[in-house]
């Protein structure tokens, strides 16, 4: 395992590569755009899947891995390359929850996780800038978020210092198999040689993929977010309320989101998801209708049956890997899922079961 490629620059491709160096291994990044740019940069950045009891097992020992670990790998960035991601344990308020209590506080009990239910008066003492949301409210004191686009920054510059070679613009156009094995990768003009490829390229993993065999279930979902110009302190929590969220960061930008869109690769932004936005935002926390929105924009996350990741050797192909599809938790489950694939490749000790997340359907041999 001297020579991997990593397909894709976004969070997870860059968390991979750097576990792959902690290893020992030559790590080249490829990426179709620029690092860190693509869903990585799009989201909210919250530590926590989004009603975090409704996704299965899977998901929630991943997030688990990744949250008893996100403040130390902040702190490491931060003192290596000198750039904050701005690890902050905000805490989530989510609303809503009258159908679910029960299985809530189930949930907690079994991952052991800090979970209240309160009324509307408790958790406006949590938040004072609560609006008038649907009672009961959960209350999840542990939940931290990053500034993802510095995170973002924060693991390139990391790679940088590591000695890996990343190439932006770098549009994979196939991979190269002889004999049941991958050994390289092809580029318009050229081809890289490895013995180790890692797809890792978010909603355009599966077109990569579908050639050899492999029908990955991973497609593009678009979601649009807002940013609000506030004074820092007008919000201090996460607020989710019937599937919106409000974020608060520390220089008082407060972000709004999100969509969920099936409409191809369009990134394109839409009046109607503004203004619906906008609405939310007024109705979870009022004063933002005094705020100026100073950004709107969308992503493409790739979305996967039930949020779960797939993450795993290709059935077929030795020596070629995946890790996609973690639709809207790819900040939360990156850290776990970078390192369950490296400790598969290195055939260490998974941290966690490997088979919820492994690549299953071959349409044909290759």
């Amino acid at each position: 395992m001297k020579d991997c490629v990593v397909v894709g620059g976004g969070l997870i491709g860059m968390l991979v590569a750097r576990a792959l160096t902690d290893e020992g291994a030559q790590v080249t990044v490829l990426e179709r755009g620029a690092t860190g740019r693509e869903s990585s940069w799009a989201g909210g950045g919250i530590l926590s899947p989004l009603y975090p009891w409704r996704y299965a097992d899977a998901v929630t020992r991943l997030a688990g891995w990744g949250q008893a670990r996100y403040a130390l790998l902040t702190q490491e960035l931060r003192a290596r390359t000198g750039i904050d991601p701005e690890w902050t344990q905000s805490g989530l308020l989510i609303s809503d929850m009258a159908a679910e209590t029960s299985d809530v506080l189930a949930w907690g009990r079994r991952f052991d996780v800090e979970a209240r239910i309160t009324d509307l008066a408790e958790a406006k003492q949590i938040e004072p800038a609560l609006g008038e949301v649907d009672t009961p409210l959960l209350w999840l004191p542990s939940v931290a978020q990053v500034r993802n686009p510095r995170l973002m920054k924060a693991l390139r510059a990391d790679l940088d210092a590591r000695g890996v070679h990343v190439r932006e613009q770098a549009a994979v156009t196939g991979l190269m198999v002889e004999s049941g094995r991958v050994n390289g990768v092809r580029l318009n003009g050229e081809t890289v040689a490895c013995g180790t490829v890692v797809i890792a390229s978010g909603a355009w993993s599966a077109e990569l993929l579908e050639p050899l065999g492999l029908h990955l279930p991973v497609v593009p979902v678009r979601g649009q977010m807002l940013l609000f110009r506030g004074a820092p302190g007008l919000v201090r929590r996460i607020v989710l309320s019937r599937d919106r969220y409000v974020i608060p960061r520390r220089d008082g930008r407060v972000l709004v989101g999100s969509t969920l869109e099936h409409v191809g690769f369009n990134k394109g932004t839409t009046g109607e998801a503004r203004q619906e936005l906008e609405a939310e935002s007024r109705r979870i926390v009022p004063a933002l209708a005094n705020c100026e929105v100073e950004r709107h924009w969308a992503g493409l996350r790739p979305g996967s049956p039930d949020g779960i990741p797939i993450i795993g050797e290709h059935p077929g192909i030795e020596g070629l890997y995946v890790n996609a599809g973690h639709f809207r938790n790819g900040v939360v489950l990156g850290p776990a899922s970078a390192r369950l694939l490296v400790d598969l490749i290195t055939g260490a000790q998974p941290l966690v079961d490997p088979a919820p997340y492994q690549p299953r359907v071959m349409a044909e041999a290759v």
